[in-house]
């Protein structure tokens, strides 16, 4: 790899634009699979089943659950 004194501008551009892109599709999966617990959560909670067992179950905080 070279360092980055040796590398051109347009080389560090694409360097940073993958480093972002990467990040933003961590940040895209993080929310996807939040908003999949909250559904969850939230089908769990309308089939009638106990709050504890729904936090448990979906690892989400009793309170958050509660406010579904």
């Amino acid at each position: 790899m070279k360092s980055l004194l040796s590398i051109t501008r347009e080389e560090y551009v694409d360097i940073r634009l993958e480093e972002a892109h990467e990040k933003g599709l961590e940040k895209g999966l993080a929310k996807g699979r939040e908003e999949k617990q909250l559904e969850t959560a939230r089908r769990f909670k309308a089939m009638g089943l106990p709050l504890e067992q729904i936090a448990e179950g979906v690892r989400l905080p009793i309170e958050e659950v509660e406010k579904l």
